[in-house]
């Protein structure tokens, strides 16, 4: 996502960047899948990254509805932001896993409790990712606490 309008053209990359930026993300991801499965105690499966600019009509596009956007923005050591789009069923297992329960949801709608839980899941998440990071380029990184909304369409 390169934050510009539907109009601009998009910023090209190298191929030797995209590969950099999968792998900070495959390390990244990995620190981050570690602490979900502190947080649920469930093993957790996060995919190799992809690397691609794109829209967001094309990742709009590319999602069943509906879904919670998590975003956190880094506001020291790097600029971006880094966004989690998940279907609501799933934000609810996850939220139900954290508040001891066993997993079972039988809704797609979020209490505000639940959207707080899985905002503090995410929280970890990336923060455990920004540490891994600080490592890797030997620098503080820090992130603002994650902003939420639904999509449903």
């Amino acid at each position: 996502l390169n934050g510009s309008t539907e109009n601009k053209e998009p910023v090209a990359i190298s191929d030797i960047e995209k590969d950099l930026l999968g792998e900070i993300g495959n390390i990244s991801m990995g620190s981050a899948s570690t602490a979900l499965y502190q947080i649920i105690n469930k093993q957790v499966n996060i995919t190799t990254p992809k690397v691609k600019i794109t829209t967001l009509r094309e990742i709009k596009d590319g999602f069943k509805y509906p879904n919670i956007i998590l975003d956190v923005e880094y506001v020291s050591g790097i600029t971006g932001r880094n966004i989690l789009i998940m279907q609501t069923k799933d934000a609810a297992v996850i939220a139900n896993l954290m508040m001891g329960g066993d997993g079972q949801v039988e809704t797609t709608e979020l209490s505000e409790i639940e959207v707080s839980a899985v905002q503090e899941a995410m929280n970890q998440m990336i923060g455990s990712a920004a540490t891994s990071m600080a490592t890797m380029f030997a620098r503080g990184v820090n992130i603002s606490p994650p902003k939420s909304k639904i999509w449903n369409d």
